[in-house]
């Protein structure tokens, strides 16, 4: 029977039912878990594969896991089907970057094979970012050489069989990681989240029959691969380039040469890395399956970011990246870090597509940087081992028609939150003592650049650590069509005798006093057209919010202002000849 045959209204019903259960497996995750990380910032994402290792659902989270869970089933299929045929109750622990991962060992990936009347239907599956995985510092590791420093690996291995848990896994997990508590709860908040999964998946075979289910999957994936081409089709033919250059790492190599090349040809879109840099010293490798993860990101913002999502869509999308290179890292390379140099990978695809898609599809260029941060110690109340890791909020880029938004987490971290002040100093024990927008004068465009944020941590008892890392220290976001460039994103750090550290980025790591303040500082935002072309009014208004500066308004803008009441006096001379010659 051909996949044509599902009724429409059967085939909408099944859609949106595959759509529910991926969103109900992440809430089951978000719910039962113990890592704030995962109840409070959503890292990690769920969904469902068919028996290929087709993606089907996604819930939401971490965009830049759009292409991991895919990696991670295939990564299972490719192991256990050459030797062995996977049975009812296995479940496969998986966290291996080069074989199915794609992005460091803290996101550990679970995968469940979903059977239905005894045969393969599909697999279930997740990834979370675990706060602690051993290795040789807490939370995750900012100078690490290579992977055996990072933690605990997974290479596919079965956590369950047959339904009985593999406990020499789980003694090896509770031996090895500083918090196993926090470890093994986020372990079985997975395992709840497949099993809910597993549930629905039996009950819509039970209610409209296996043979409909798989129909309506095909015709689902043929629908949303002819609507990607479409898309596509609707772009320019031809080469499109970006160069760029990436940070530095923290053991001091680099900065990085990297450059994408893109072509369009027909319906198909082609994006090739070759000519970057080759893999670093320093954890900001990524693997090739975390390069793909973060163009099919970019992919969908080129199109149509609102469709739904499943590996039908990406058909069309092909990835090249030189095998040692940067953007296609291979073992033994450290990648702790990998999300700095996978968002710069999107970035240049971002910066090559943006002058030939639709207006606003893509802004000027954002912060980029996770700004991923580990702070660990004792609390300073209940006297217990503390680990806390999170994303930073920063800057976005200004479109050609608005102001780009403050304080939003970067492309890869997409559907995800911070964690409230109020949480971090209750969980954690230290003292959040600024938590602002970092208003600087950069990013200055017709449209103006977002802003990032200043985020402050205080030490309420002695040796407690914090380390982190950030791109777009040296490199700043990129301004589009006479909009300026963004301001840096780093860390800078007040201590207790009075010194102040001044500002750096990449990584830093820092061992801290009672009273010592660590300052997270992230990023404009680029503009959007020339700084001349902003209405005089909302200059006006920048200045009154303390957005802008009054000499800022003068300087950048071309606008004179009453310093008292903040209203027009006029114009400079070089706004009115932009303004002449313009017209």
């Amino acid at each position: 029977m051909s996949s044509k045959s599902v009724d429409l209204i059967t085939l909408d019903i099944i859609r949106d039912s595959l759509l529910a259960i991926g969103e109900e497996m992440f809430i089951a995750v978000a719910r039962t878990s113990k890592s704030p990380i995962i109840y409070e910032c959503l890292d990690f994402a769920s969904g469902i594969t068919d028996k290929n290792g087709r993606l089907l659902t996604q819930g939401n989270g971490a965009c830049g896991f759009l292409g991991m869970l895919t990696s991670l089933v295939h990564s299972v299929i490719e192991k256990y089907t050459k030797k062995e045929n996977l049975k009812e109750g296995d479940l496969i622990i998986c966290n291996d970057p080069y074989g199915g991962g794609g992005s460091h060992l803290q996101d550990v990936g679970l995968v469940l094979p979903v059977f239905i009347d005894g045969e393969l239907f599909g697999y279930c599956v997740n990834k979370c970012h675990w706060s602690e995985l051993g290795g040789k510092d807490p939370g995750y590791a900012v100078d690490s050489s290579e992977i055996y420093q990072e933690g605990l690996q997974f290479p596919c291995l079965k956590l369950f069989e047959e339904g009985k848990i593999n406990e020499t896994i789980v003694e090896i997990i509770r031996s090895n990681v500083r918090l196993p508590d926090m470890s093994i709860g986020d372990m079985w908040a997975q395992i709840s989240g497949l099993r809910t999964g597993q549930k629905r998946l039996n009950e819509i075979c039970a209610k409209y029959g296996t043979q409909t289910v798989d129909q309506a999957i095909e015709r689902l994936i043929q629908s949303s691969a002819e609507f990607s081409r479409s898309q596509v089709g609707m772009l320019p033919d031809g080469v499109y380039t970006a160069r760029g250059m990436m940070d530095k790492d923290i053991l001091g190599n680099g900065p990085f040469p990297i450059q994408v090349k893109v072509t369009i040809e027909g319906d198909q879109m082609y994006v090739d890395f070759t000519g970057s840099a080759p893999q670093t010293k320093g954890p900001i490798n990524v693997a090739y399956d975390g390069l793909v993860s973060a163009i099919r990101s970019i992919f969908l913002a080129c199109t149509d970011s609102s469709q739904n999502v499943n590996d039908g869509v990406f058909e069309n999308l092909h990835v090249k990246a030189e095998k040692g290179s940067i953007f296609n890292a291979v073992r033994p390379a450290a990648v702790s870090c990998y999300y700095e140099s996978m968002q710069y990978a999107q970035d240049l695809v971002w910066q090559a597509m943006e002058p030939i898609v639709e207006k606003g599809k893509l802004t000027a260029g954002h912060f980029i940087t996770v700004g991923a941060y580990s702070i660990s110690g004792t609390h300073s109340v209940t006297g217990e081992t503390f680990v806390d890791v999170g994303p930073t909020l920063g800057g976005w880029g200004a479109g050609y028609d608005r102001d780009g938004d403050s304080a939003q987490f970067c492309t890869g971290d997409g559907e995800t939150y911070n964690i409230p002040a109020e949480v971090l100093e209750a969980k954690f024990g230290y003292r959040v003592t600024e938590y602002a927008l970092n208003t600087t004068d950069a990013g200055a465009g017709e449209h103006r650049g977002g802003y990032g944020i200043i985020l402050g941590h205080e030490a309420l008892n002695e040796g407690m650590t914090f380390s982190g890392t950030y791109g777009r220290f040296e490199y700043p976001a990129w301004g589009f069509d006479g909009g300026k460039e963004g301001s840096p994103s780093g860390f800078d750090f007040l201590l207790k005798d009075g010194t102040y550290v001044p500002q750096r980025g990449t990584g830093s790591k820092i061992e801290m006093k009672k009273g010592d303040i660590a300052r997270m500082v992230t990023g404009t935002g680029g503009g959007y057209g020339n700084p001349f072309a902003r209405p005089a009014e909302k200059v006006a208004m920048d200045v009154k919010n303390e957005y802008v500066t009054i000499d800022a308004a003068e300087k950048i803008y071309g606008v004179l202002l009453d310093s008292e009441t903040f209203s027009v006096l006029g114009i400079t001379e070089k706004r009115k000849k932009f303004l002449e010659k313009v017209s």
